[in-house]
């Protein structure tokens, strides 16, 4: 067998992190500070502070967009993927309800998946393994070959 970890059923994909995160302001600090601290011994090539101002993005908007009737929680997860950085962050709410808005300049909020379309090689939002909805980026060239 080769070194390729698998991960749900993905070849090349190994996990390299998670937290979860109850849904309160604080919660957008925190997933900063542990995502820089949880990356640094696999010391990707991509911007540690691009990643952790994109995951403070969304995960504000999970905190303000994720709904559930019961306690929640915003799960956020990172993945090696051949040589990129997969960062994926859950939340309960509604897939369709994610949208790249585009506010008017003197608008103080609703840049966020701007910034993650301007700043990430890719991303994606759709229903989350774990119910709900994951919205995710990619950084490509994270472990250059």
């Amino acid at each position: 067998m080769g070194d390729s970890t698998h991960e749900r059923g993905r070849p090349g994909r190994q996990s390299l992190g998670a937290m979860t995160l109850h849904p309160l302001p604080d919660s957008v600090s925190m997933a900063r500070r542990w995502f820089r601290k949880f990356i640094a011994p696999y010391d990707p090539a991509c911007s540690v502070d691009d990643c952790a101002l994109l995951i403070s993005e969304l995960v504000t908007n999970a905190i303000l967009y994720g709904r559930s009737d019961d306690t929640w929680v915003v799960r956020v997860e990172w993945f090696r993927e051949g040589d990129s950085l997969r960062v994926e962050v859950h939340n309960p709410g509604f897939p369709a309800n994610v949208r790249m808005r585009r506010p008017d300049a003197n608008d103080a909020h609703g840049r966020g998946l701007l910034l993650v379309d301007s700043i990430a090689d890719s991303w994606h939002a759709g229903p989350s393994r774990h119910g709900g909805t994951v919205v995710a980026f990619v950084m490509a060239d994270a472990w250059p070959s």
